[in-house]
């Protein structure tokens, strides 16, 4: 239903910022060549006179990317308290923290960052108090920081450790192996493997890869015919043996999942609905075939513990928000699952088999609460949190020592030690960060969307603020596939609040808050939900007197990139400040990038049908852009060159629309960071000078004049 017309003109480029220094002086942008390229779908001819923009690798697109950052630089440089705010940026992330201890094989390990390093670091020791000694250190892996390490995994003997790793942010993966005993690595080496660890059984290990990519097509072209491998240690890659791939369907994922008990070994197959389907293998019996346990994909099947013959399975089949269920290997069928916990009136967020029982997460209104139950589904207790926020646990099925994490908005991440039998919590170790938590308050408020739904929203503001209509507001939410947002701390918040800010956080529909039945409500032809919910929130904030909308900075990434790019379009005249980071902004051709066909069972595709086209049509941030004058907010696009999972073709193609349409004198700039990816595994450093610009930017437009 599609056609294409190509046309290739010249680039030029012309960069430069106007002398003066009032927020209303309009930017002198980079010249982007607008090209004769446009695609019909349904009859309805759609331009795309940037899609040059697409091709990340060329010369071209390297000058334009090169341009917009001197302009964007320059533009920040002015901004008086930008250094000042870095210093008290770096004061406050330089302090020592400590993640959640876990226990593998008698040892204890976790993670640890002295302050500012760039990557956390591996440490092991032999007894809880005993000495700590650094097993990995993945800041010696490059020079500048960009190799991150993005998971672990020990073989059920105690003698290996697999270890994935992530170059410049990018979603691809390489695995290694440690020997625990020398600490030195093996000659193992595997490439191209893409959501995946290392999954054991006896001497090696499963991992899921793709095929090598085309070489300079490796952060952009479509992901396809994804495969799980079986590596024997000792073995190169190209002796991997195949277990299992669907070349029917090679736009579906495909993961391993094997018990510690070697026993059993299930199968993730995603990518075409909101759910996965599910199969099965006994390793007892090697030449057994794998079992299909499930039969569609608009639930999630995952099994998360095997005890003895029994498997437990965390669903929402049936449930939707969630269920714990059983069965036996010997009847592992759908047909033949039952109850353990039944669905609830909160939705179950998370299971832990610890000590001969089982720890539940439910979620209610957006903050965990944890309870503890036999193994037969009886609840025996709650486990006492601090306050609401969000809550995980670390523990073996066969040991009775538990630790977990609890943070909050003003709550830094704390990490308890818990006494199953006697439902005791002792803090174990609280970090030591330079705020006063005291000077801070939350408050939660549901307020009414466009359709009367309430919407939950948590407020972090200091004690005192005024309800005047003048304070400067941070409003970020995310609203989509099925993720929920919980409350919890950050330092790059702090500064914002100490000036007088108020953070507000926002529950949208496409959610997982509220379970399955919230998430389609921000779903594909329900999408505009997600967007009303949100426009409500900042409405809200106006209404109650904290705020008016020039005031207001809204901010979200990936899906929530989306969501500020649509509802700037929708009503630039209700905020100050915008600020979407590596945001899905070209709703006709997301589909065609990497994984971006993964997304259709939120979005939908231009592709489905005229009427899914005409909806994303009408919302896609790339098209619909004013040009009339409306004056627009101020706006910070930030992305990177390595994301290959929303790849910056869209904030390119959507910042250059920006620059080129009249939308007002406010800034329309784009930060385009180099040897990052989405943001995880993003060094310190390079996280501290982009919250720096962000938060600058931010508050320099909001009228704030901060003090350090």
């Amino acid at each position: 239903m599609k056609t294409s017309i190509w046309i290739m003109v010249g680039i030029g480029f012309a960069s430069g910022l106007c002398g003066c220094n009032a927020k209303s002086d309009k930017v002198q942008y980079p010249a982007a060549e607008k090209q004769e390229v446009a695609d019909e779908y349904f009859g309805t001819v759609v331009a795309d006179p940037y899609r040059w923009l697409e091709d990340d690798t060329t010369q071209k697109v390297a000058g334009w990317v090169e341009a917009e950052n001197e302009v964007t630089q320059a533009y920040l440089a002015k901004i008086p308290f930008r250094e000042p705010l870095k210093q008290r940026l770096t004061d406050l992330t330089n302090y020592e923290k400590i993640g959640m201890p876990f226990k593998k094989h008698g040892k204890y390990y976790y993670y640890k960052n002295d302050g500012l390093q760039n990557q956390s670091v591996l440490y092991v020791k032999e007894t809880l108090d005993g000495e700590a000694s650094v097993l990995l250190d993945p800041n010696k892996l490059s020079d500048d920081g960009t190799v991150a390490l993005s998971g672990i995994s020990f073989s059920n003997d105690g003698k290996y450790m697999a270890y994935t790793i992530s170059r410049s942010g990018s979603d691809w993966r390489e695995i290694y192996v440690m020997d625990l005993v020398t600490r030195q690595l093996t000659s193992d080496h595997i490439q191209w493997a893409k959501f995946s660890g290392a999954q054991w059984q006896k001497d090696g290990f499963y991992y899921s890869a793709y095929d090598a990519p085309e070489e300079g097509k490796e952060f952009s072209n479509v992901n396809e015919n994804h495969k799980i491998y079986y590596h024997k240690l000792g073995s190169v890659q190209s002796e991997d043996v195949r277990v299992y791939e669907n070349k029917k369907y090679p736009k579906r994922f495909y993961s391993a999942w094997v018990n510690d008990d070697e026993t059993l070994m299930f199968v993730f197959e995603s990518g075409e609905g909101r759910g996965n389907n599910l199969f099965m293998k006994d390793l007892r019996k090697p030449q057994s075939a794998f079992m299909q346990l499930t039969e569609d994909f608009e639930y999630e099947y995952g099994p998360v513990e095997v005890i003895g013959d029994d498997i437990y399975f965390y669903t929402n089949y049936g449930a939707p928000k969630y269920r714990l269920m059983k069965t036996t290997a010997g009847k592992p069928e759908l047909k033949d699952w039952v109850d353990v916990v039944p669905e609830s009136a909160n939705v179950l967020n998370n299971v832990s088999f610890i000590g001969g029982k089982m720890i539940l997460s439910y979620i209610k209104d957006a903050s965990d609460h944890a309870y503890v139950y036999s193994l037969d589904g009886k609840q025996e207790c709650e486990v006492t949190l601090p306050t609401f926020g969000s809550v995980g646990f670390s523990g073996n099925k066969d040991d009775k020592e538990a630790f977990y994490l609890f943070t909050s908005f003003t709550f830094p991440g704390t990490i308890y030690k818990y006494d199953i039998e006697n439902n005791k919590s002792e803090k174990y170790l609280a970090p030591d960060v330079q705020f006063n938590a005291d000077d801070f308050v939350t408050e939660q408020f549901f307020y009414p969307s466009k359709d009367g739904t309430k919407i939950p929203m948590f407020i972090t503001y200091k004690k005192g603020i005024r309800r005047d209509g003048t304070n400067p507001v941070y409003l970020y939410a995310y609203g989509g596939f099925n993720v929920s947002l919980f409350p919890s701390f950050s330092t790059w918040r702090i500064p914002f609040l100490e000036n007088g800010g108020i953070y507000a956080q926002a529950n949208l529909r496409g959610g997982g808050e509220y379970g399955e039945d919230w998430h389609i409500a921000g779903t594909k032809m329900q999408k505009q939900n997600v967007f009303d919910d949100f426009i409500a929130a900042a409405e809200y904030l106006i209404k109650e007197n904290y705020t008016r909308p020039d005031k207001i900075c809204i901010a979200g990434g990936s899906n929530g990139g989306l969501l500020i790019g649509a509802v700037v379009n929708q009503r630039p005249e209700l905020f100050g400040v915008a600020l979407p980071a590596v945001g899905v902004m070209d709703m006709l051709r997301y589909h065609k990038f990497t994984i971006g066909w993964n997304w259709a069972s939120d979005y939908g595709t231009s592709e489905d049908n005229r009427e899914m086209f005409t909806y994303l049509y009408g919302y896609s941030p790339l098209h619909t852009i004013k040009n009339d004058g409306t004056p627009y907010p101020a706006i910070l696009v930030t992305t990177a060159d390595h994301d290959d999972r929303v790849v910056p073709a869209h904030s390119f193609k959507y910042t250059a629309t920006l620059q080129a349409a009249d939308t007002g004198n406010a800034p329309k700039l784009i930060r385009i960071e180099t040897k990052a990816g989405h943001g995880a595994g993003k060094p310190i450093r390079k996280i501290i000078e982009e919250y720096t610009d962000v938060y600058s930017f931010a508050m320099y437009h909001l009228g704030m004049n901060p003090r350090f």
